[in-house]
């Protein structure tokens, strides 16, 4: 019994030493990007939706506090989704079309990336973590702890420099959004101007309150 016993303390001991490091390394995370004014990364996405291929696009990811963010693809080329603080904007050079709508009101998987914005709280945000060391870095997937998010479950790798590399959100539609990011650099000097949405000559711009057009 008392072999059994000292087991049970074992694990129990194990279990709280490995809670302690995931706080850790979630508070180093936030620190990290709460603290920055501006990031510029490099990133690749993949989107997938049952039912259809995935789709791999590429770019460079501008960031700027608060709430300001362009996503400049290269892949395809001439996209581009932007927040200017207030509005985002999606432009698809293909239907030669941009979308507008209040950042508040849309649940595009890139906007609510408020770790990228410097407003980051994980315990406030998710109700469970679980983790798994994968070489030198930490895997983590997190649980909100509402339904009133656009996404289930976020799950992300961290590297020892507390760097996030790799990002899975799943939505409610059961839709799947990665991104791996590379290059990072925080508080770079960028220019105001990267957030200021231009329509394109001859673009359609169209207007969306509530899932309604106008």
């Amino acid at each position: 019994m008392a072999l059994m016993t000292g087991k049970v303390c074992l694990v129990l001991a194990a279990g709280v030493a490995a809670a302690q490091d995931l706080g850790r390394v979630l508070d180093r995370v936030e620190q990290r990007y709460n603290r920055a004014r501006t990031i510029h990364v490099l990133f690749e996405q993949t989107w997938r939706v049952q039912g259809r291929p995935p789709r791999t696009e590429s770019g460079e990811l501008f960031l700027l506090k608060p709430g300001r963010m362009r996503w400049q693809y290269r892949v395809p080329p001439g996209k581009l989704f932007l927040s200017d603080g207030r509005f985002v904007y999606l432009y698809t050079p293909e239907t030669n079309r941009a979308e507008k709508m209040p950042l508040k009101e849309t649940e595009d998987l890139r906007a609510p990336l408020g770790f990228l914005l410097g407003r980051l709280d994980f315990r406030r945000d998710f109700g469970r973590f679980l983790s798994r060391p994968e070489g030198a870095a930490l895997r983590v997937i997190a649980e909100p702890k509402s339904d009133r998010y656009p996404y289930t479950q976020v799950e992300f790798l961290v590297t020892p420099q507390h760097e996030i590399q790799y990002l899975r959100i799943q939505g409610q539609d059961h839709s799947i959004m990665e991104f791996r990011f590379a290059q990072e650099k925080i508080d770079p000097p960028l220019a105001a101007s990267l957030f200021r949405f231009t329509l394109p000559p001859g673009a359609e711009l169209v207007e969306t309150v509530l899932g309604e057009e106008r």
